[in-house]
């Protein structure tokens, strides 16, 4: 039984990959993650701001302000609450390579060009084997168009690629007005691989201390609905690799976006939920599908159910909107 898969020009043993997320933070966790069936590991985000960060901080080290005193408290680079600086992030980077024979993806999460395209270099250098541009831009700036902030998407795509020779995947949100536009936009710009779809957490508001504060919901099986409608719309139609995440959480999830036309299925809610381990449970029970349905590798059943594939494509569209309306009782 073959569920062996080709991501991102890489030789996979398995469809089934951990998403950036805390359990790589631990190299011991991307060894149980390799052990467990993992085709590769997506490795914890850094993010943009670490970056600048640190640029601030070697700023405020080797530049003297002549009218600086004890409360020009201004000067202070700002002080973020991460794990891993950028400079720990390439060594963990090295470790994990060092540590694992699956291939290691990096994720960098960022809102600009910023330190981006630098950095994506000595990503390169530490020896990840692709990385993963998790932009994540909130359209607040009642100045810029939509078409403005779809561009910025392509230029960041367009300058990492002209810098790396890795592959590059880009993790997006399904927040445009045509996601069918911007995948082939990006596509073209050089990306490898798409990842349907980033969850943009949503902030709360606490009324004991009225004050804003993070929620962190885990996305639920229902999440998938949406990245396999638009995996099963793309597959066929551009170049670069499809990788289903959110709402992965069993065999039939992964057989499903396999279907639709996905390379590989990202999970972390599950694993974070039921333990590194259930990539094996998820495995196991993906092979035996298989088996009792007579599919003998995955490439067999790619795409056999997307948009270009289907008896009847609209029911992907509004036909199936329509249709899930007059139904329910």
């Amino acid at each position: 039984m073959d569920i062996s898969t080709n991501y991102l020009g890489l030789k996979l043993s398995s469809p089934i990959i951990p998403s950036a997320g805390p359990l790589s933070q631990e190299i011991s966790n991307i060894k149980a993650m390799e052990d467990a069936g993992a085709g590769a590991a997506v490795i914890y985000s850094i993010f943009e701001e670490q970056i600048e960060n640190e640029q601030l901080e070697f700023y405020h080290h080797t530049d003297s302000h002549l009218e600086s005193h004890a409360e020009a408290l201004s000067y202070l680079p700002v002080q973020l609450n991460f794990k891993m600086g950028p400079e720990e992030y390439l060594e963990h980077i090295r470790k994990a390579k060092e540590a694992v024979n699956i291939p290691v993806i990096a994720s960098l999460n960022g809102k600009s060009l910023g330190g981006w395209v630098e950095y994506a270099k000595k990503i390169e250098q530490a020896g990840a084997d692709a990385m993963e541009l998790n932009i994540y831009r909130l359209a607040a700036d009642l100045t810029k168009s939509s078409a403005e902030v779809e561009q910025s998407y392509i230029d960041i795509v367009k300058a990492v690629r002209k810098e790396v020779s890795i592959p590059i995947a880009v993790k997006l949100g399904p927040f445009f007005s045509s996601i069918a536009w911007m995948a082939g936009q990006l596509d073209k710009a050089g990306a490898n691989g798409l990842v349907m779809f980033n969850r943009f957490y949503q902030p709360d508001i606490d009324l004991e201390k009225l004050e804003v504060v993070p929620n962190v919901i885990l996305s639920t099986p229902m999440d998938m609905r949406l990245p396999l409608r638009w995996i099963a719309i793309l597959y066929g139609r551009i170049n670069a690799d499809l990788a289903a995440t959110s709402g992965i959480y069993t065999e039939k999830d992964v057989i499903k976006m396999i279907m639709a036309g996905a390379k590989v299925t990202q999970m972390l809610s599950s694993l974070l939920k039921f333990g590194i381990s259930h990539i094996a449970d998820v495995t196991t029970q993906l092979i035996y599908w298989m088996e009792v349905n007579e599919y003998e590798s995955l490439d067999q059943m790619r795409g056999s159910m997307s948009y270009i594939n289907v008896p009847d494509p609209a029911q992907f569209e509004r036909a199936n909107y329509m249709k899930v309306l007059n139904s329910y009782k």
